[in-house]
């Protein structure tokens, strides 16, 4: 498992960076050499956290960015923020999520679960497609799971039925989906799309989960990897030199698997990819993000 020996000159963005996974990818990749841009919605601490790595890395060029993931507002902002401070963009980690056991709905009028893990990441990466194209070779990294539950395309809200589980597990493969789409729009253009799902972590995701689905989380918690040693899984996927030309694939760790069938549905993927336009309103604002090959 070889990773890129050297970031520097590289930008990498991380969002879900002031704890778990995040933090950790963020202080391993700040250790390269990267400028990484550390983002999460929790402002009061990230600048604390951005000094630690730092501190950990070496290397100054590590900066925080604040964001609410529950609100599509804030995630335009975000990329506005962005754009104003940096004209490159070679690996961008969607890796934020969240477990809610009552179903809630966002200021934008969507479930929480679908829109934080999902469709702000789908946004967000829409919106800074452009600077990943000019960048490239660049790479786009979601972390996803082994829940990937069944998506319902007519009921994406949980309208009918919630269950935190089910719903978690939805958004996961609905990144999946993303990316394989993702994936294919951008064929021959030198942006890598791809998937992770890094194990079970020692992480705070269950902390506000409630009921079976958070206690069963903490539960597991102390038999399962650091949240450093599935960082290294992380980062070698979005660096390694080995994996230049490889796009459109969902990773376990460090190895290529199949997900599941519904996952690798073509036609559920675009079907998934025209509501989420509409849903984040990008269907309102012309984007050079290519056509699906069957379109």
């Amino acid at each position: 498992m070889q990773e890129s020996s050297s970031l520097t000159g590289r930008v990498c963005m991380v969002t879900g960076a002031t704890s778990g996974i995040g933090r950790a990818v963020s202080s391993q990749l700040a250790s390269m050499g990267a400028t990484v841009v550390m983002v999460s919605n929790h402002a009061a601490a990230g600048e604390s956290v951005a000094k630690e790595v730092v501190e950990e890395s070496g290397n100054s060029s590590v900066e925080f960015l604040p964001v609410e993931l529950s609100s599509l507002d804030s995630v335009r902002k975000l990329a506005s923020t962005f754009r104003a401070k940096h004209d490159k963009l070679h690996i961008m980690i969607n890796n934020a999520a969240v477990v809610k056991a009552a179903r809630s709905i966002t200021l934008d009028g969507l479930e929480e679960v679908f829109q934080v893990n999902y469709l702000s990441h789908f946004l967000l990466t829409l919106l800074l497609l452009d600077i990943l194209k000019r960048s490239a070779p660049s790479r786009i990294l979601s972390v996803v799971s082994s829940i990937h539950t069944h998506i319902d395309i007519d009921d994406l809200q949980e309208e009918k039925h919630y269950d935190a589980v089910r719903s978690y597990g939805k958004s996961k493969t609905a990144l999946i989906l993303f990316t394989y789409e993702l994936s294919r729009r951008l064929k021959g253009t030198g942006v890598n799309v791809n998937c992770v799902h890094p194990g079970a972590v020692r992480t705070h995701l269950g902390d506000h989960g409630g009921g079976l689905a958070g206690l069963g989380i903490m539960l597991i918690r102390p038999f399962v990897m650091s949240p450093e040693k599935a960082a290294r899984a992380l980062v070698y996927d979005a660096t390694s030199v080995e994996l230049e030309q490889t796009t459109g694939k969902y990773f376990f760790k460090d190895k290529i698997k199949e997900s599941s069938g519904q996952s690798r549905n073509e036609e559920l993927a675009r079907r998934l990819w025209d509501a989420s336009t509409r849903l984040s309103g990008l269907s309102k604002i012309r984007l050079d993000i290519g056509e699906s090959p069957s379109d």
